[in-house]
């Protein structure tokens, strides 16, 4: 029996990943968590096999909870499922731990066929968002500046930025305007979407 953990915070798409996967006779979801703050947790008590991860989530996104999952059970297999297939999001959640990514509006027969696949130990990856990370690599920014955007698709003013990341605003400045630059974008709030809309934030 492969034993599976699912972690979405909309609650009818979260119930309704476990009712396809609950529907076959090898698999069963052991837990149901809303956010990323619960994932650690259900792990640790109902030691899953799979975990079937969404990006977004409130809290810890589900990036930063695969790899604090790699970390605290190697042995937990780990799959992005996510709405948004952006090929940032790909190669980010495979150096986070995660060695499936699947997207929602797949057939629910993929869905079980990649619980099936990673927990063999293979890879499983959706293959037009392979294709298309192909194309546009891992993405220029820096870490930094990706923070920058990250305050900037919140509207926050440079005084906000800077004090949230402890920098001076002429240290943020010159942060947004390489990110800007580097996306072709016209202004900061332009730069943030186009970054956001390709996975790189």
């Amino acid at each position: 029996m492969i034993k599976v953990l699912v972690a979405d915070d909309q609650a009818m798409v979260r119930g309704a990943l476990a009712m396809v996967l609950g529907l076959e006779r090898d698999i069963e979801v052991v837990a149901q968590v809303g956010s990323g703050e619960e994932v650690l947790e259900a792990a640790a008590r109902t030691a899953p096999d799979v975990a079937l991860l969404d990006v977004q989530m409130p809290g810890k996104d589900g990036l930063e909870v695969a790899a604090e999952l790699r970390a605290a059970r190697p042995g937990c297999r780990v799959i992005i499922c996510t709405t948004f297939g952006r090929p940032g999001y790909l190669a980010r959640a495979m150096a986070a731990g995660a060695v499936g990514f699947v997207v929602k509006d797949a057939p629910p027969e993929q869905l079980v066929d990649a619980v099936r696949r990673v927990h063999s130990g293979l890879r499983v990856v959706d293959p037009a968002l392979a294709a298309e990370s192909l194309t546009t690599g891992t993405g220029p920014l820096t870490q930094r500046e990706r923070e920058v955007l990250r305050l900037a698709l919140k509207g926050g003013t440079v005084a906000d930025m800077a004090a949230g990341l402890h920098l001076s605003e002429g240290t943020v400045r010159n942060h947004l305007s390489t990110a800007i630059g580097k996306l072709g974008a016209r202004n900061r709030a332009e730069a943030a979407r186009l970054a956001d809309e390709r996975g790189w934030l």
